[in-house]
């Protein structure tokens, strides 16, 4: 809703039309890059679109499922979370996918391989463990972590059709941030959409991780075209907005804020200077909530993680 509604950013596919007539209409994995603050909420925004919102899943560090009301919803709507350690996360990783093999509705799983945001400390230093496996250097990504993906793909062989790579960029070289997004500034965001059909990953778990590795090869020479020429490859698509979103916000924002403007006004009404400091004081700690969730999203208040060598391959 912030992102549509409130400041009005577009959201444009490069795809194909026949990768687009697919989705909402199977269950897929989506790979796509950890670049922006918002990243996120332009994946919600594009599920929502085609109709898979409610059913959509994502592998999620185990950090998010302590944050007020974000990390409670996901824990009921069945979300992974998990450490980034895999020898912790293995079981739990594993448990939460077969959950997934018999999802009633189509569903769209997403994944960040990279593990982390970009950041320039981190892509150094990611680089050096590229060179010290041999791998080739990327230049807008991180490398990959492959156990994530493999151990989706093999969970979910048999319920997944396909895999989707998003290849995000905005316009303008634009670095948008959710503080942005709720003073209303408005960006144009430009998704690459490829479909790869899951029999065309290997099954074998090292061949599965090479395929990923060339895949972030490709999508770094996507970023590197649309940084030269400001487009992706494919035709465009701009799937419209749905009224529901909006007309979901106004009820629950009717049904909820009445009441509490309502007792507002009466506390300041009744003069009661007790009164008065504690309405404040609460209005102050909501305040504080905020800042704080939107905090969980700044780049440069990211986790530490990503910003040490690994000294052992996955």
């Amino acid at each position: 809703m912030l992102l549509e509604w409130w400041s009005g950013t577009e959201c444009t596919l490069f795809s194909d039309e026949a990768t687009v007539n697919t989705f909402g209409k199977e269950h897929v994995i989506i790979i796509l890059n950890h670049n922006f603050e918002i990243d996120f909420l332009c994946g919600w925004t594009m599920t929502e679109r085609f109709g898979v919102l409610g059913s959509s899943k994502v592998l999620a560090k185990r950090e998010l499922l302590y944050v007020p009301l974000i990390g409670w919803t996901w824990y009921f709507l069945e979300i992974v979370f998990c450490k980034r350690k895999w020898e912790e996360d293995r079981d739990t990783v594993i448990e939460g996918l077969k959950r997934l093999a018999d999802y009633p509705e189509y569903m769209w799983f997403l994944l960040y391989c990279e593990g982390t945001r970009f950041t320039e400390t981190k892509h150094r230093i990611s680089m050096e463990v590229a060179e010290s496996k041999g791998l080739p250097k990327l230049k807008y990504h991180l490398l990959p972590r492959t156990k994530g993906f493999t151990t989706a793909v093999q969970c979910l062989r048999g319920t997944v059709s396909a895999v989707y790579d998003v290849t995000l960029n905005f316009r303008g070289n634009k670095n948008p941030s959710l503080l942005g997004i709720l003073y209303g500034k408005k960006y144009e965001a430009d998704m690459c959409v490829r479909r790869f059909p899951l029999e065309d990953i290997p099954q074998d778990e090292k061949e599965a991780a090479n395929w990923l590795h060339k895949l972030y090869q490709e999508k770094d020479a996507l970023q590197e075209m649309y940084n030269q020429e400001g487009i992706f490859p494919g035709q465009q698509f701009k799937p419209p907005r749905r009224p529901w979103t909006l007309l979901n916000f106004l009820f629950w924002a009717t049904v909820l804020l009445s009441p509490l403007f309502t007792f507002g006004f009466g506390v300041f009404a009744s003069g009661s200077p007790l009164l008065i400091l504690a309405f404040l004081g609460l209005v102050g700690a909501a305040s504080f909530g905020v800042r704080r969730l939107i905090g969980v999203t700044e780049i440069e208040k990211g986790s530490s993680y990503g910003n040490q060598e690994f000294k052992k391959k996955e």
